[in-house]
């Protein structure tokens, strides 16, 4: 499906996202069932969803799956994906609290359990350095 890495700027036009909310750097491979993108954004200070104590809970590794999720949605069928809203989070699990203290890059894997009109549900893990380090599921309804 996918024949080479794409960037931030490849990666906008497929999702609704714009800055700071776009999540992902690079979409480094994709087949039918998964994509696997990598990302700094979690060292970002304008980081969207950081706590006013500076941290940044690993609950937020389910927004970086669905962004995931949607790019792939986009890539599997050939068109922009459209606005959504995350509606299902499922068998979350995280190793650590935050994410700012991590200081390598973060792949962020998503498996397709569900692709249809109105929505999506994929299995997601963000891991660093051979730590998994956040896990679960993501359903999105598409607007």
């Amino acid at each position: 499906m996918l024949d080479r890495m794409l960037d931030r700027e490849e990666i906008s036009r497929l999702v609704p996202h714009g800055d700071p909310m776009a999540l992902i750097d690079r979409v480094v491979s994709a087949d039918d069932r998964s994509i696997l993108c990598t990302t700094n954004s979690h060292r970002r200070r304008d980081h969207p969803l950081l706590a006013a104590d500076g941290s940044l809970h690993a609950l937020a590794g389910s927004e970086y799956g669905a962004q995931a999720a949607a790019i792939h949605g986009a890539l599997r069928s050939g068109k922009p994906m459209p606005p959504g809203m995350i509606v299902l989070l499922r068998d979350l699990s995280w190793s650590r609290r935050s994410l700012v203290d991590i200081a390598a890059t973060l792949q962020v894997e998503a498996t397709a359990l569900h692709d249809g009109a109105a929505g999506l549900v994929y299995s997601f893990a963000l891991s660093s350095a051979g730590e998994r380090i956040v896990a679960g599921e993501v359903g999105i309804i598409l607007k």
